[in-house]
């Protein structure tokens, strides 16, 4: 199978073509984006990305795409593209959450299976997004997902004693000051290629959605909105 995957969540972004076949997958390219330009590069990019390589759209067997959390507006330039797309190719598309990217590296030899890990992104703002998750023996599974201030990370870690998988220095540093810094996981950075790796593993267990269902996790809302988490799922 051979999988387009975008993140267009953050600052900058990235477009992977990944092949994946069985329990293996190979990059053939990764694709760093500009950020503040997504919408100018994006299809010109994949456009290039697909010809380097000597493809063509119809080549595309699949899409992953990055849900969320992040810009509003990166957010909805990537999902936008993704759904064009896979409308005029009738190809699926699988969602990643990059939450679910970070837990994911959470190893069994690092974290117990089945046991629950918090993963945490940088908000900006002295937020971080924070998503609970429980760890599988293929892919970990959503319980919560919040935006919480980073002190008040800090008192749920204190509570819980829950690991936190991050790739921020800014949130294993508040950790650090409130002396909950013992079970910090650093990981890598969420990108398309990530992402295209556990939407092959999402695919593999049937797990698709459609372009018309396809829609962002946002997470942060308006400032005189109570924070709350956005979904759970059981």
């Amino acid at each position: 199978m051979l999988i387009l995957a975008i993140d267009t969540s953050g600052k900058q972004g990235s477009i992977a073509l990944v092949r994946c076949e069985a329990d293996t997958t190979s990059t053939l390219e990764v694709v760093p984006l500009r950020g503040g330009t997504f919408s100018a590069q994006l299809i010109p990019q994949i456009a290039e990305l697909l010809s380097k390589h000597g493809l063509s759209k119809s080549d595309l067997d699949a899409f992953a795409v990055a849900t969320g959390p992040g810009s509003f507006t990166g957010l909805r330039v990537g999902l936008a593209a993704i759904k064009a797309l896979a409308e005029i190719l009738r190809k699926p598309i699988t969602t990643v959450s990059l939450l679910e990217v970070i837990a994911a590296q959470a190893k069994p030899s690092t974290v117990e299976e089945n046991r629950i890990v918090l993963a945490a992104l940088d908000a900006g703002r002295n937020e971080v997004f924070v998503g609970e998750y429980k760890l599988g023996p293929d892919m970990p599974s959503c319980v919560a997902e919040d935006l919480l201030r980073l002190d008040e990370l800090a008192g749920r870690v204190s509570k819980s004693s829950l690991p936190v998988c991050t790739p921020d220095a800014s949130v294993e540093q508040a950790l650090d000051r409130s002396g909950e810094n013992s079970n910090i996981i650093r990981v890598r950075r969420p990108d398309a290629v990530s992402v295209a790796n556990l939407g092959w593993r999402k695919f593999r267990a049937g797990q698709k959605v459609s372009p018309e269902e396809l829609d962002a996790t946002y997470i942060r809302r308006a400032e005189a909105e109570i924070k709350r988490p956005i979904h759970t799922r059981a």
